[in-house]
């Protein structure tokens, strides 16, 4: 990491040493107590939250962000993508993470980060189904999402979104990181997250 990764102005500490995360505003209020917009000091934590049983909710959003990207997770009930083309150390990957960061600000003129959290609030869903064993019989039923899991399937959606068009794309991966973002922050169903989400909406409608 570049000494450029944390600069101090005015006594405050900025993301990548540039953008203020405590500035940015979430919309949704089941996601405020779940999203950390702390500023980030280092591509890594290195597990000091992990003692809390919610940690994840005091990990910054960026950190999330990252973490995320070393496995963009199952599709399904297969590994829809081999971990071993997205892995990488933190380094690389907060690079790309800030290239994208840069690719959206230059696109939008907005906090980034702001962007990242309209985003993430376009494609957590809010119910799910679910299937449980009643007698001999599977059945189906509408739940409410918890909020730490609608973030965590908004950042997993996102992140495989991104990877997905990456592997079939001519463009970097900040550039598809990026794009992906910003179709999410505009609800634009272009973006397999939002897609996903309404699809799990309509599904748990169904099964009330």
């Amino acid at each position: 990491m570049t000494s450029a990764a944390k600069i101090e102005v005015d006594d405050k500490i900025l993301t990548m040493g540039r953008w203020d995360a405590e500035e940015v505003e979430i919309e949704d209020d089941g996601l405020v107590r779940y999203v950390s917009l702390d500023n980030i000091l280092a591509p890594r934590s290195r597990g000091r939250h992990e003692e809390k049983q919610f940690y994840k909710a005091d990990v910054p959003i960026t950190e999330r962000l990252l973490n995320r990207m070393y496995v963009a997770g199952h599709r399904g009930k297969k590994h829809y993508i081999d971990s071993g083309h997205n892995t990488g150390d933190s380094e690389k990957i907060w690079n790309i993470i800030e290239d994208a960061y840069d690719i959206i600000e230059n696109e939008t003129g907005e906090n980034p980060i702001q962007v990242l959290v309209n985003g993430i609030e376009n494609s957590a869903p809010t119910e799910e189904v679910v299937t449980y064993q009643r007698g001999g019989v599977r059945a189906r039923k509408a739940v409410i999402v918890a909020p730490q899991r609608r973030v965590d399937l908004a950042l997993r959606l996102i992140i495989q979104g991104a990877y997905e068009k990456r592997r079939n794309d001519s463009d970097s991966a900040a550039e598809t990181l990026a794009n992906e973002i910003i179709l999410c922050a505009n609800g634009n169903d272009d973006a397999r997250a939002v897609r996903e989400k309404e699809r799990r909406e309509r599904e748990a409608e169904g099964a009330r």
